[in-house]
């Protein structure tokens, strides 16, 4: 009687889209505590072993400098140091009072070069998936979501172990990039499994609140839990406790999903380069892109500029990154649902406009508390913005092109790795021509400029015979959400449109 009742829970289970929207929750939740765990980890770990390691190799008997007075300016406390003359210092001679046990960091040049490094190999995973992307979208329309997904698991674990073990610069490169591959599989076809599963426009945006709910706990817990685990227990450590993760995530996908079954629709599918030419699809990638890009500056930059400006301990570098991850985590699922009622053209330009203006206070504030309310208004507007644009492209699919949902959804994984991949590599180096008050000021002002092109998506028209179909089903209503009947008509329309 075991054997049939298990496989009759796994029978039930593979048709449960329930079970299907738990497994890329899961997916989705490891994807990006990996994201962010690093955040806090790299700057320090690579300041610890490059400039400390070559100070302590050149002059190991150096004192420790003594920090500087409360009201000197803040460059002083990281790149002065107060020796007396005889070579050691005398508490006699200090005119400020004690200081906490870890100040500033020293060494403001290399500081600066780090930020460039550092943005560098924070882009590589998403220079690496962008690339990666659009053959992954034609992979899933032709062999379907389950293979690819589970490969994205294969990838990812591999990624986690060697980022565990990597103590060089090189390795930590490599690591990231085959993140950036194994995000690609899970990501991509993780959505479109998530579309296929959830025919209804409704339930659709709802789902993908929950997915980006995965997502968003997952930069929630990455980064504090990687300040942490690195400070108190060790660098491997937070990577460990993943890769662990990430095997009963993989227990989790071969219990559940079918691997075998090939997608039905992969004749039908809408080739990229029709997608990149609807202006209604740019339009929404455009949005995904600039918003998610203030906090792709932010994580490469803001902990070096705190290093540099507020003398923070080490947790607290990935603490500060706590009320966007919470609020985003609100935001998804507050306005997953929230959306399709207010419009979520609406929802997506109000969202960039609350990107901007967090963006331009975040210089403003002198220590981790004053980072508190801009963090979190720039994580509740992003989560604003991903929660509408998610469903936005599926709708556009089914409204404009064929109801296969790999490609589009590549878009859009395009759309977020261009953000994370021009944000950290040219963050650092408008920080060195800018300032940190300039860059953020930059990336705002586009947001808040950009805002205004999400009116465009209030209502996309269908593609002709499309619309003529929609008109008939729906004559009160010919630019409203097209029924299921009309669905299941749309693809024929489609090629015969692109047959003329």
């Amino acid at each position: 009687m075991a054997p049939a009742g298990s496989q009759h829970w796994l029978a039930s289970g593979r048709a449960s889209p329930r079970l299907v929207l738990a497994v890329v929750f899961v997916a989705l939740l490891l994807d990006n505590i990996l994201l962010t765990v690093v955040v806090p980890i790299v700057p320090t770990f690579l300041y610890s072993t490059e400039y400390e390691g070559a100070r302590s190799s050149e002059s190991p008997a150096l004192p420790e400098a003594t920090p500087s007075a409360p009201g000197a300016p803040p460059f002083s406390c990281s790149d002065t140091t107060t020796v007396p003359a005889g070579g050691f210092s005398s508490p006699g001679m200090e005119s400020s009072p004690p200081a906490p046990a870890r100040g500033c960091l020293q060494g403001g040049e290399f500081l600066a070069q780090e930020n460039t490094r550092v943005g560098l190999l924070f882009a590589s995973k998403a220079l690496v998936q962008l690339l990666v992307n659009p053959w992954v979208g034609l992979l899933t329309n032709r062999i379907g979501y389950h293979i690819p997904m589970f490969l994205g698991f294969t990838i990812m674990f591999l990624s986690t172990v060697m980022f565990a073990f990597s103590g060089t610069y090189t390795l930590l490169l490599i690591a990231r990039a085959l993140q950036g591959i194994g995000s690609s599989f899970s990501s991509v076809a993780g959505l479109g499994l998530l579309a296929s599963v959830y025919p209804d426009d409704s339930e659709r945006g709802s789902a993908m609140g929950v997915a980006l709910g995965g997502l968003a706990l997952g930069v929630l817990i990455g980064a504090p839990f990687g300040s942490i685990m690195y400070e108190f227990v060790g660098k491997a450590s937070p990577f460990l406790v993943l890769a662990f993760l990430a095997l009963l995530d993989g227990a989790l996908q071969l219990c559940i999903l079918q691997p075998s079954r090939v997608s039905p629709e992969s004749a039908r599918a809408a080739p990229l380069s029709t997608l990149l030419r609807d202006p209604y699809i740019l339009v929404a990638a455009g949005a995904l892109c600039f918003s998610n890009m203030g906090v792709a500056m932010l994580e490469p930059t803001l902990p070096i500029w705190m290093l540099r400006t507020m003398c923070p301990p080490q947790w607290q570098l990935g603490m500060a990154f706590l009320p966007a991850s919470i609020s985003y985590l609100v935001g998804t699922n507050l306005f997953g649902v929230l959306a399709n009622r207010m419009g979520r053209w609406l929802c997506s330009m109000i969202g960039m406009a609350v990107v901007g203006i967090s963006l331009l206070c975040v210089p403003l504030a002198t220590n981790i508390y004053g980072l508190i309310g801009p963090n979190a208004g720039l994580g509740f507007a992003i989560g604003m913005v991903d929660s509408s644009m998610m469903p936005i492209m599926g709708h556009l699919v089914d409204l404009r092109h064929t109801s296969a949902y790999g490609t589009v959804y590549a878009v859009a994984d395009v759309a977020f790795c261009v953000g994370f991949a021009v944000g950290p590599s040219t963050g650092g180096a408008v920080v060195r021509a800018l300032g940190f008050p300039g860059l953020m000021a930059t990336v705002g002002a586009l947001n808040v400029a950009y805002a205004p092109l999400c009116w465009v998506l209030r209502s996309p028209p269908a593609a002709r015979e499309k619309m003529a179909i929609l008109s008939q089903e729906c004559p009160m209503h010919p630019k409203s959400y097209a029924p299921k009947e009309a669905q299941r008509e749309l693809p024929l329309t489609e090629e015969a449109e692109n047959v003329q």
